[in-house]
């Protein structure tokens, strides 16, 4: 249909505007006017020239997005000193770390306590007896719970207007002893194991997506500035509720160095080396476990083992200079001029001269420097196809893996203090920390040789047995089946003990290094752009399971079997999702949304030679997202014929 035209008044033979507003030439071949601009004598025209829209921005040079494969390369890999310094960099704080998070064994330990009012002489009173003392150890990051705490029979046995403590924990005086947190007031305890907990959990997912979206030396810059700020106020706490409201800061505080120095450590390392230097942070971290005893008895005072505890975070205020930010989370949000001078940095310490640049890194950043950045938040991923599947599948390892972790240690301890396996604070603490490091230990060999997947799977399995046959124990304890089962089987009391005790042993085991190694895969399959969220999912996912611990705590162990029941069942989902999983082994790290949906899982053992492969590889994938309507397609497929085949009516 004809557009209405109008001629201006006296124009003449001024050529008419197309239906698209460009301008045809005039007569004897004359250029058209370009797109969008008024010819030069169309001053009075009613009619004007429809702009038309910029064309899309060209995508980005491959090059500057293959990292692992061109610019870690040229900047000769961790092979430079100034990389190693780095990385060396990254560990030190890990035993600052190590420090903070298991000062709630000692700070928070329920001493032997009696009233000194009993008899003048400071005898035990009453049901309040050392023997029902709580045991506290650790076998994960944070430590389990200790016994419930016993409450008196009646108001009588807590009625007292002096307490005298004996403290196990290297201590004179913890938080306990020092507002009489016992009896009546024994839940505030908990409350404050809470706080530390729900800090990291919010830090963690807050911390990593700031950190996607202005980086990850900021967050772990300020998170260390306001880590000394809340940590040593944490000190001097005047009651229990200052210290658990300024406790969940210095949680989230610490979840912001946490998780940025995790990411930074990933992102330096190439692909043959990421695991190892994840896997000696992690020894690092334990070695504060290990050395905390000592420190508390050497402090004494829980104020002043706090503050020893933070005081070390100020070296870390030196980052400030010596700690750029990371290279690959610049290149990956096309941040391209602060990469180039970072490039420019890295050549400099490592003394390298940029003629060694064989594949033309810096050229190509020359060109793109332009370029505006372009950053990415963690929301976009619940439109992808498998990454989002891929994230939750190691969330939902992650929160199992902890959470059981309680279960195994609370059956190892007993639910009363008496089935103990010793009597010693210490010999608790360590046996759950020697457990951890024999599980960081094994966890080496078997994902150097299972892959991340495989290595996953095991451990998983080994947890799933664990629960099953603990929970066959449990039920055979229960007093209606007692009788029956040591009739049936002959096994006596001492023998299904042991047996417990030996299940809880493998799967505190199996079920640290489930937790571990579900962090560490989702770090290596997400996204750079995104990636300080997705630790931060599954970071919180873990604290959600670690959390479990003192909710039984607060209840009194009640609900005990049901919840070992949950998780049990949890491990038999987890091990067919697992399946569904890539193998990131050796591979290089996705820098932005679309290399994490080209992570395809892979078969578990690799097909013989000449048979079928069952999956397909990425070559052979096609998008099958929507049908295209092309001139190609139209000709093969006739008039009356539809795309799957079938005649039209």
């Amino acid at each position: 249909m004809a557009t209405d035209r109008r001629r201006e008044a006296g124009g003449g033979g001024r050529p008419l505007p197309e239906e698209n507003g460009s301008v045809p030439g005039a007569a004897g071949g004359s250029a058209a006017a370009p797109p969008g601009s008024p010819p030069a004598n169309a001053a009075g025209a009613e009619i004007q020239a429809v702009p038309v829209p910029p064309p899309p921005a060209a995508a980005c040079s491959p090059l500057l997005l293959d990292y692992d494969g061109s610019v870690l390369p040229f900047l000769g890999g961790l092979g430079g000193g100034y990389q190693r310094t780095l990385v060396l960099l990254t560990w030190v704080p890990a035993l600052f770390i190590g420090f903070s998070k298991f000062s709630d064994s000692f700070l928070l330990d329920q001493p032997d306590f009696w009233c000194r009012e009993a008899d003048g002489q400071g005898n035990w009173s009453g049901s309040l007896a050392p023997g029902h003392a709580n045991r506290s150890g650790n076998g994960s990051i944070f430590p389990p719970p200790g016994l419930p705490t016993p409450a008196g029979g009646n108001a009588s046995e807590c009625d007292c207007h002096e307490w005298h403590y004996r403290i196990r924990a290297g201590l004179v005086q913890n938080v306990v002893s020092k507002w009489d947190l016992v009896c009546d007031s024994a839940w505030k305890v908990h409350i404050a194991k809470f706080s530390l907990l729900v800090g990291l959990i919010f830090g963690h997912l807050i911390t990593g997506c700031i950190a996607d979206w202005v980086g990850r030396r900021p967050v772990l810059l300020f998170s260390v500035i306001f880590i000394l700020i809340f940590g040593l106020t944490v000190a001097l706490s005047v009651n229990v509720t200052m210290f658990s409201t300024l406790r969940f800061f210095e949680g989230f505080c610490l979840a912001g160095i946490v998780l940025s120095l995790y990411a930074l450590r990933i992102e330096l390392c190439p692909p043959g080396h990421r695991f190892m230097i994840t896997m000696v942070a992690s020894f690092i971290e334990m070695s504060g476990q290990f050395l905390m005893p000592g420190l508390a008895a050497l402090c004494r005072d829980w104020q002043v083992l706090q503050a020893v505890i933070i005081c070390p975070f100020l070296l870390m205020l030196l980052y400030w200079v010596i700690f750029p930010e990371s290279l690959r989370w610049l290149m990956a949000t096309q941040q391209f001029e602060a990469s180039k001078e970072l490039i420019l940095q890295f050549t400099h310490k490592n003394r390298m001269n940029t003629e060694s640049d064989i594949k033309g890194v810096v050229p190509e950043l020359e060109k793109e420097i332009t370029r505006r950045p372009k950053k990415v938040c963690i929301v976009k991923v619940v439109g992808t196809r498998n990454l989002w599947k891929n994230i939750l599948v190691l969330c939902v390892n992650s929160l199992t893996g902890y959470g059981i972790h309680h279960c195994f240690a609370k059956s190892m301890m007993g639910h009363e203090a008496k089935m103990a396996i010793t009597h010693n604070f210490y010999a608790d603490y360590y046996t759950m920390a020697g457990i951890a490091l024999a599980s960081c230990l094994a966890m080496c060999p078997v994902v150097g040789f299972l892959g991340r997947r495989g290595g996953l799977l095991l451990f998983m399995i080994l947890t799933a047995l664990a629960s099953l046959l603990q929970l066959g124990l449990l039920n055979c304890n229960l007093a209606s089946f007692s009788l029956f089962m040591n009739t049936l089987t002959g096994m006596s009391d001492s023998v299904k003990d042991k047996f417990s005790t030996a299940f809880s042993i493998v799967g505190m085991f199996s079920s640290h290094a489930v937790g571990s190694l579900s962090v560490f895969f989702c770090a290596e399959i997400t996204p750079t752009v995104i990636r300080g969220g997705g630790l931060g999912l599954v970071l919180a996912s873990a604290g959600f399971g670690r959390l479990t611990a003192p909710i039984m705590e607060l209840h009194n162990q009640k609900g005990y079997f049901l919840h070992h029941v949950i998780f049990a069942c949890c491990t038999l989902i987890c091990i067919i999702c697992i399946l569904l999983l890539p193998e990131s082994k050796n591979q290089n790290l996705p820098e932005n949304i679309p290399d994490g949906e080209h992570y395809t899982r892979q078969p578990l053992l690799p097909h013989k030679k000449g048979e079928q492969p069952l999956l397909l590889t990425n070559s052979e994938l096609k998008d099958y997202s929507g049908l295209h309507d092309s001139a190609a397609v139209s000709d093969g497929i006739s008039e009356n014929t539809t795309a799957n085949g079938m005649k039209s009516m």
